[in-house]
């Protein structure tokens, strides 16, 4: 590792011995699932994943498995359903509330965006029994499509992202919005070709970490989706797993092919993800 960084400032020699440490721990159970993926039952129930690379027990029979025993490619096209609609319209709804707040003027607004942003408090575990009673088949009778996980999750995630969004917005110079305005623009026009270009970076952030959050959900899938033909996967992997433990070889095989889409959206957006991330932080 070079001593220098790009701005010709000396790196500090506890970071440079401290980061791989930290990302070789952070890597460690990720490593062990993926060696333990590959071994056979009897092996991984009998020893530790580290003892595989000296008494052997590959093969290779756990993902071939997945794919033909179980139903892991529906759910993970469930899980693509799921996880698109619930990323764009939570951000598509809170992009337009942050524009409001930070650049609309009407009544009452500062303690709107309180009240918004103090939803952020409330544990979503709470409002399970209201939203189950309103979704099911005393209410609505949409409990297990997947129009219910997307109205929670758009629901859920709308606090955080307007405030994100709002925040991000705010360090935005308001002359060129004062200028779109002169020039005889709408309020839309100055969202659309402005203001949501110039937040990309935030937008972009944003939305990495709801796509990964509505992925890996478990709880909102089980209790609204269930295990049935929709269930995600997430779901899925938690179905194979027996009472006795059958099927914890398919579990590891499963858990790093759920990964895949993840990993993609997460390096395909990683470089807007540091940007909206570490925005305004330079700002005095």
């Amino acid at each position: 590792m070079n001593g220098t960084m790009s701005d010709g400032r000396k790196r500090s020699p506890l970071a440079m011995l401290t980061m791989p440490l930290l990302a070789l721990l952070w890597t460690i159970p990720t490593i062990g699932l993926l060696v333990t993926s590959f071994r056979d039952r009897v092996s991984a129930a009998s020893s530790g994943w580290w003892s595989a690379f000296t008494q052997g027990g590959w093969t290779l029979e756990n993902y071939s498995r997945v794919f033909t025993e179980t139903d892991m490619g529906t759910s993970l096209v469930s899980s693509i359903v799921v996880a698109l609609p619930a990323t764009v319209l939570p951000i598509m709804f809170a992009a337009f509330a942050a524009y409001a707040f930070t650049f609309l003027s009407f009544r009452g607004k500062d303690i709107l965006f309180i009240a918004i942003v103090a939803l952020m408090v409330v544990p979503i575990q709470v409002a399970f029994q209201p939203m189950l009673d309103l979704l099911g088949p005393r209410g609505l009778g949409i409990n297990g499509e997947f129009v219910a996980v997307w109205l929670l999750h758009t629901g859920f995630g709308m606090p955080l992202a307007v405030y994100t969004l709002r925040n991000y917005m705010a360090t935005l110079p308001g002359s060129v919005v004062e200028s779109a305005k002169i020039d005889g623009a709408s309020h839309f026009q100055t969202f659309w070709r402005l203001v949501a270009p110039m937040s990309s970076p935030a937008i972009a952030a944003f939305a990495t970490l709801q796509f990964l959050w509505v992925w890996n959900d478990l709880l909102i899938a089980k209790l609204f989706i269930g295990g049935g033909e929709n269930k995600t996967i997430i779901v899925d992997l938690q179905q194979q797993l027996g009472t006795q433990g059958q099927g914890a070889e398919l579990l590891t095989a499963g858990a790093f092919v759920s990964m895949v889409v993840p990993m993609i959206v997460f390096f395909s957006l990683q470089r807007f993800l540091v940007r909206g991330m570490t925005a305004g932080s330079v700002k005095g």
